[in-house]
């Protein structure tokens, strides 16, 4: 799928669309097993790779099965729509907390997939940008949300 930032439409069939979950799901577990061994070797403590193994995990199969049937690749597109929106929203954990932890493991994950030639370079330096220039964004939005003072059907959603 090109990088056009479009959601695709959903499978037609709902059965179609529960197949392709389970594909994806498969292909998801065999990717963060790749993912965890990865980590591991980098060094990274068992704590910190469970952290980053659970935070993939639901973007991987929740977010990005929630309406459509994404891969791994092409979810590279949608860490805004995710980080600045349905986690907020979806995630009752939803905090700054989360959401820098989330960016993080987002990062380290597509850089795995870089290295691996799943995705491109230039996608992943245009992910760790939007990144870098929307976390302040992402927090404002998680920070106002928890927010009970804040009306925010009067102060405006998203962002």
């Amino acid at each position: 799928m090109a990088s056009t930032g479009e959601r695709p439409l959903m499978l037609d069939d709902e059965s179609d669309y529960d197949s392709r979950c389970q594909q994806l799901r498969q292909e998801n577990a065999a990717l963060l097993g790749d993912f965890r061994r990865w980590l591991k070797k980098a060094g990274l403590g068992e704590t910190t790779i469970r952290s980053h193994f659970s935070n993939l995990d639901f973007y991987l199969n929740h977010f990005l099965l929630y309406a459509d049937t994404l891969t791994a690749a092409d979810g590279i597109c949608y860490v805004g729509e995710f980080l600045g929106d349905w986690f907020i929203h979806k995630a009752m954990w939803s905090n700054k907390t989360t959401v820098k932890a989330n960016a993080a493991s987002l990062k380290k994950f597509y850089a795995f997939m870089a290295e691996r030639g799943l995705v491109k370079p230039e996608e992943l330096a245009t992910l760790k940008q939007q990144i870098k220039d929307e976390l302040p964004d992402w927090l404002g939005a998680v920070e106002r949300y928890n927010d009970p003072d804040v009306d925010l059907l009067e102060d405006g959603w998203p962002i």
